[in-house]
């Protein structure tokens, strides 16, 4: 499992691994909580100075020439109820430029080694199972070892590194002080149960990436539940079978079964978007072709990909046009990549999705939700000319804050009615019978907000 920067020197970014439920119609679940425990010993050993103890530095190290490996270890104590995630951070120094190689982890049985007395010669064995890697690392960041499966109560609990790189990667110790490693639990359920128990859907676009953004989504939606929605660009920088399992895994991953996907420019940067469709399988409707529909109570989503061909008389559109004439429920929501109004400075309106939009507007669909610009912007309901339309236009969305690194705006479309290009978020819809509540949920430590209640037509 490919570890994750995180944004922050001081604050802890907590994923919870593996939450199933499409809807939660529950009664309230227990509150969650977080607790950070610092190491109670930490080390690293060395085979070229093979009887030196280093238990007093101010870092640990991990590296293949000279060999290095490095020790952790940490008591957990009064923590009551289930352990949902248990993290093992770790910053690199600032006096080194990084590794290519940030370590493998494994636990160990050994929980009595010395701080202070280990040296190669001594040194305990790594002989547990393997928790995770840290890949490549730069000079001061934040990183993580999901251990959640080691770390399940209180307890003593060691873990070891070693490195296969000749590129060491270094790491503050717990003498460093507001620096040094931390271990993160967090108990109980993190996940809301919706009002009345009407389905949501949540998410974004233009999400995994090498940075921090998408841990900070992740962290969002791992407390919200219903169906997880993407919009397309959902790992960079090419949607390789590597970046899938590298950047979305970690992060975004925890929530794969119950995500339903559309596909981005980006994710076909690999030929026929072969990693994309292979690692979300069915969920993201018949492999190639990127375009299917399914119902949430009383609302029929339309995931469709605007990486092939849109024209009025294209197979897509036609199955469009077939869906949407099928569909029985009163309120129908479209997801798809590239937007076809959007303020973006970056990437322009892409008039080729029009064939989309006019097919939605014909059959009185309501909401169309769009990424590739990597920022949120919100447009009045408008017809597919671009027109205020509060009778029968869709209300549209470009959700592109997911995680890649943010667009500014250029100039303001009409009927643009909010906007934000420096939040990372996501956009969570409620579905109602009849109508809708929005909401731009921001990351951690922002105050930017969007909401508001729509209705079906």
């Amino acid at each position: 499992m490919r570890i994750r920067i995180l944004a922050g020197a001081t604050t802890a970014t907590v994923l919870a691994g593996g939450i199933i439920a499409a809807v939660l119609t529950s009664t309230s679940p227990a509150a969650a909580a977080t607790t950070t425990f610092p190491p109670s010993a930490d080390t690293y050993v060395q085979a070229d100075t093979a009887s030196t103890n280093y238990g007093t530095s101010t870092q640990i190290a991990v590296d293949n020439d000279p060999v290095r490996r490095m020790f952790l270890r940490f008591s957990v104590s009064g923590v009551s109820g289930t352990v949902s995630s248990a993290k093992l951070r770790l910053r690199t120094i600032s006096g080194n430029a990084g590794s290519n190689n940030g370590g493998s982890f494994r636990a160990m049985s050994n929980t009595t080694w010395s701080e202070t007395g280990t040296t190669w010669n001594n040194q305990p064995a790594i002989d547990g199972t393997t928790v995770g890697s840290i890949g490549s690392v730069t000079a001061n960041g934040w990183y993580e070892v999901d251990v959640t499966s080691v770390v399940r109560g209180n307890g003593t609990f060691s873990f070891g590194a070693t490195s296969s790189s000749t590129d060491g990667a270094y790491y503050d110790s717990r003498e460093s002080g507001a620096d040094a490693p931390q271990l993160v639990l967090t108990t109980g359920s993190t996940t809301t149960p919706p009002p009345g128990g009407d389905p949501v859907l949540v998410g974004a676009g233009d999400i995994a990436t090498s940075g921090s953004g998408d841990s900070a989504t992740a962290a969002l939606i791992n407390g919200i539940s219903g169906t997880v929605f993407t919009t397309g660009d959902n790992v960079y920088n090419n949607g390789t079978a590597s970046e899938f399992n590298s950047y979305y895994q970690p992060t975004w991953g925890a929530f794969k079964s119950r995500t339903r996907p559309v596909p981005g420019n980006h994710d076909y940067n690999t030929s026929g978007a072969t990693g994309y469709y292979n690692y979300f399988g069915s969920q993201a409707g018949p492999s190639g072709q990127g375009y299917y529909s399914y119902n949430l109570g009383n609302w029929h989503i339309v995931a469709l990909n605007s990486n092939i061909s849109m024209s009025a008389s294209s197979a897509q559109v036609t199955w469009l046009k077939s869906d949407l004439a099928a569909n029985t429920k009163p309120c129908t929501l479209a997801l798809w990549h590239h937007p076809l109004f959007t303020s973006g400075a970056n990437h322009a309106p892409e008039t080729a999705t029009r064939p989309l939009y006019q097919a939605l507007y014909d059959a009185n669909a309501d909401v169309v939700v769009w990424g590739h610009n990597h920022q949120y912007e919100r447009f009045a309901p408008m017809n597919p000319s671009g027109g205020l339309d509060n009778s029968r236009g869709l209300r549209s969305f470009v959700a592109g804050m997911g995680g890649a690194d943010h667009y500014g705006f250029g100039t303001i479309q009409p009927n643009s009615q909010a906007r934000n290009s420096d939040t990372f978020g996501v956009l969570k819809f409620t579905l109602h019978s009849n109508s809708y509540d929005w909401q731009f949920v921001p990351q951690s430590g922002k105050t930017y907000n969007d909401s508001g209640t729509g209705s079906c037509h």
